[in-house]
């Protein structure tokens, strides 16, 4: 049993001061009542202690004197460095270079640092040079998943699930906006009043989205979702509890099978790592394209065709959407088809792929449940603008979707497989579906830890003989649940 934390009871009011009559006599003051059995008054918080008001005072005048002399030494550099040959130097030779040059104006402007101080500064600088200036320390960091700005001076990253205030800040707007416009200028686009909002990918793969004044308010916005280099398999996920290892052997008969399946979650839940350790199982004489907004997905097959959608151009031509990828990879004879994320118009030729002999195709949709990932294809299918009663609808989506897959991000950050539902045909106007195996939530730590395990609805697959006649006799003991 798990024992449930209540919140302590309200503490005693205390009783205010009477003030005393001035025509009385002063008296002396009542000695304080003894404090009641159980009952203990909170003690005040510590005077910061001067020395540590004196550091931190002391840290901050050094990272702002840093900052000052940053700027006038980028100057420099831009005045002195042959641009031109930036991108034919090693990065040792031009961190040389740099270090040769701020060395020279420091000693011209007779201003006295301390190694590290000049180590620290030289490494800004080649980060303003040739990287994302403040960024590039986040963007080495590999703890950091996501990283977050909120105008200059507020920039926060996440890690483990959790969201933390960083001390690193840009100098002002026009700094942020240099490296914005860094980023997006490198892919061909800009960004700017009349088109104030842009996506982009890193050079390493990482996906960038912007939006800056007038619609941003308070200082331009930035969002990095980091590119993972690792590929995280199965065995991996097992290790990190996003679920057990009969899920996973459920999951590599389903995925063998070529049931079509749809990886349901919120931002953030772990979908395209699922996607991503879910397609090992494809069998590597298949021929497999896959669609994305942004290319984040890594599979791992020999036989692999990578297509990316592509935004208009500053005249508004050019554009290439995911439905004009999906319409064309049909014509490339593919065995599967994975779309990055399903959200628009491009789930009409999603469904029909997975109903005209593309079994075994899959893709990522926003939704908080199976039952509500239904909904939203319905929804998906209605702002495509294509007419269809309800119940053709429903039965497109039942006769081509097999399988939802959920991924939630718990409060505590874990990331777990919350549900993996099956889905068996129509009962009249309504899709029928079974739930096969779920997270359940059975307390907390104190220390915020979410409490939980996975368990088996006692529901038998759907798919089973399908499975059999695959050569994957699952044990019937994977679908018993743990009283």
């Amino acid at each position: 049993m798990f024992s449930r934390f209540k919140k302590p009871d309200g503490a005693p009011q205390a009783s205010s001061p009477v003030a005393a009559n001035s025509a009385r006599p002063a008296v002396a003051p009542a000695p304080a009542p003894a404090p009641k059995p159980g009952i203990s008054r909170p003690a005040a918080p510590p005077p910061r202690p001067a020395a540590e008001a004196v550091a931190a005072d002391k840290e901050k005048k050094r990272k702002e004197r840093l900052g000052e002399l940053k700027q006038e030494l980028h100057k420099r550099l831009l005045d002195n460095l042959n641009l031109a040959a930036l991108e034919q130097a090693s990065e040792a030779n031009l961190k040389l270079e740099i270090a040769a040059i701020a060395s020279e104006a420091l000693d011209e402007m007779s201003v006295a640092l301390s190694q590290a101080d000049r180590n620290t500064l030289n490494q800004e600088l080649y980060d303003e040079v040739m990287g994302l200036g403040p960024l590039e320390p986040l963007l080495r960091d590999e703890s950091v998943n996501d990283i977050l700005v909120n105008g200059p001076n507020r920039i926060f990253v996440e890690r483990g699930g959790k969201l933390t205030l960083t001390d690193i800040t840009f100098k002002d707007e026009r700094h942020l906006l240099r490296i914005i416009d860094k980023i997006v200028s490198a892919v061909g686009r800009r960004v700017d009043e009349s088109n104030p909002y842009c996506d982009a990918r890193l050079a390493d793969g990482s996906r960038f989205n912007c939006m800056v004044p007038p619609v941003a308010v308070d200082g331009s916005l930035v969002s990095i979702r980091k590119f993972k280099k690792e590929k995280l398999g199965i065995p991996d996920l097992v290790k990190f509890g996003a679920f057990t290892e009969e899920m996973g052997l459920y999951l590599q008969a389903a995925v063998s099978c070529r049931l079509n399946v749809i990886v349901s979650g919120g931002t953030g839940s772990g979908k395209t790592t699922t996607l991503n350790a879910l397609s090992s199982f494809i069998d590597n004489t298949e021929r497999v394209l896959t669609i994305e907004d942004t290319a984040e997905l890594q599979l791992q097959q020999v036989h692999v065709g990578r297509m990316e959608s592509r935004p208009a151009n500053v005249e508004g031509k050019g554009a290439v959407t995911q439905r004009d990828c999906l319409r064309n990879a049909l014509r490339m004879r593919p065995d599967r088809i994975i779309v990055g994320e399903t959200r628009g118009e491009e789930v009409i030729d999603m469904l029909q792929a997975m109903n005209t002999g593309h079994d075994g195709s899959m893709t990522t949709i926003h939704a908080n449940s199976a039952r509500d990932g239904i909904s939203r294809l319905e929804n998906m299918v209605a702002m495509a603008g294509i007419e269809m009663p309800l119940k053709a609808v429903r039965s497109q989506i039942a006769s081509a979707v097999n399988l939802i897959v959920q991924a939630s991000r718990l409060q505590d950050g874990s990331r777990r497989m919350v549900s993996i539902t099956e889905i068996t045909g129509m009962e009249g106007e309504v899709i029928s579906m079974q739930e096969v195996f779920r997270y359940e939530r059975l307390g907390v730590e104190p220390n915020g830890k979410i409490i939980g395990r996975f368990n088996a609805t006692g529901v038998r697959s759907h798919y089973s003989d399908r499975f059999r006649q695959w050569g994957y006799d699952l044990p019937a003991s994977i679908y018993e649940p743990i009283n």
